[in-house]
């Protein structure tokens, strides 16, 4: 389980095919010094298991079926992507609980900056719109954040000069495919609705 706090932007090492999917290598946060095989990375929102590690990399392993409902096959040496560590109990929860479990690929449809803020607007699978609400929670690229308005092809969010610097998100461009994670408590609440119907 996650936050949607991104704590690190870190560049793609390498990425090798491997049979069945293949291994992202991943520059280590210097941060990130408490990290063990087996742990979990949210990378780019998606949750990832650590298959190896040293001084200055972690790897990991993605399998066809997270490859083709995720964007990280197309990722490219040297492209930078936001890691969170999981929470531990106790732990604060700054953002909202975000599972790493990636409900598919949105895109960005426009963006109006002022000064240093950003106005986002994403196109998005009619299904993943139905989840999401004014003022609910949204996981964009791994990162938590509150939608602004929604309607039955888009949702915008706003973006503080912050998130922009220390994520992903202030490198896209109209165009970009991202990660979506819809809030865990709108699943389960659709989910009840569709089976009393």
């Amino acid at each position: 389980m996650f936050s949607g706090l991104v704590e690190a932007k870190v560049p793609l090492a390498g990425m090798e095919q491997e049979t069945g999917g293949v291994r992202l290598v991943l520059g280590r946060p210097p941060t990130f010094d408490d990290i063990a095989i087996g742990d979990s990375i949210a990378t780019q929102g998606c949750c990832l298991t650590v298959v190896a590690l040293d001084s200055k990399t972690l790897s990991f392993q993605a399998g066809k079926e997270t490859l083709s409902r995720t964007t990280l096959g197309n990722l490219r040496p040297g492209d930078e992507v936001n890691c969170e560590r999981s929470l531990a109990l106790g732990d604060r929860l700054g953002g909202h609980l975000v599972t790493g479990h990636v409900d598919g690929v949105g895109t960005l449809a426009s963006r109006t900056d002022e000064a240093d803020w950003s106005e986002m607007v994403f196109a998005a699978p009619s299904g993943l719109l139905r989840q999401m609400a004014s003022k609910g929670s949204i996981t964009i690229d791994g990162v938590s954040l509150t939608v602004v308005e929604v309607n039955d092809r888009t949702f915008s969010v706003a973006l503080i000069p912050h998130t922009l610097g220390h994520t992903t998100l202030g490198q896209l461009r109209p165009g970009d495919a991202v990660n979506l994670e819809t809030d865990l408590l709108a699943k389960y609440v659709q989910r009840q609705l569709e089976t009393q119907s």
